[in-house]
């Protein structure tokens, strides 16, 4: 090989694929699928890691007893008395499953506005 090294290589190389700039294309285009594919799975994997904590906050969320401070009556016709206590499970947008602690027939979704208004619940 001499002391030629690597450009000796990277000629020879060039030769096989028709030329330098053959070389460089091909070049190009494997970096770019492959940072295509890194890119590809960091995204994959962030998801799946933002969804694992988005659930631990659900759950931690969930462990939370609200008390009711003064009665009401929601907007979709659920009546709220003094003292009653209830989790919020899950939030969507200013929504709210939530679950009054001794209700059978719960959950029910309600105003998030409206459990902070009546309650010891705080908008986020």
């Amino acid at each position: 090989m001499g002391n030629l090294g690597w450009y000796q290589i990277l000629t020879t190389f060039a030769k096989k694929v028709g030329g330098p700039k053959n070389l460089i294309g091909l070049l190009l285009g494997f970096g770019a699928f492959i940072g295509g594919g890194v890119v590809h799975v960091c995204t994959k994997l962030k998801k799946k890691i933002d969804t694992k904590h988005k659930k631990k906050k659900q759950l931690a969320d969930a462990a939370i007893v609200y008390t009711v401070n003064k009665g009401g009556f929601s907007n979709e016709g659920l009546r709220f008395n003094e003292k009653d206590e209830f989790k919020v499970l899950e939030t969507d947008g200013n929504v709210g499953l939530i679950e009054i602690i001794g209700d059978k027939n719960s959950p029910y979704y309600v105003s998030l506005k409206f459990l902070s208004s009546i309650s010891n619940y705080k908008l986020k």
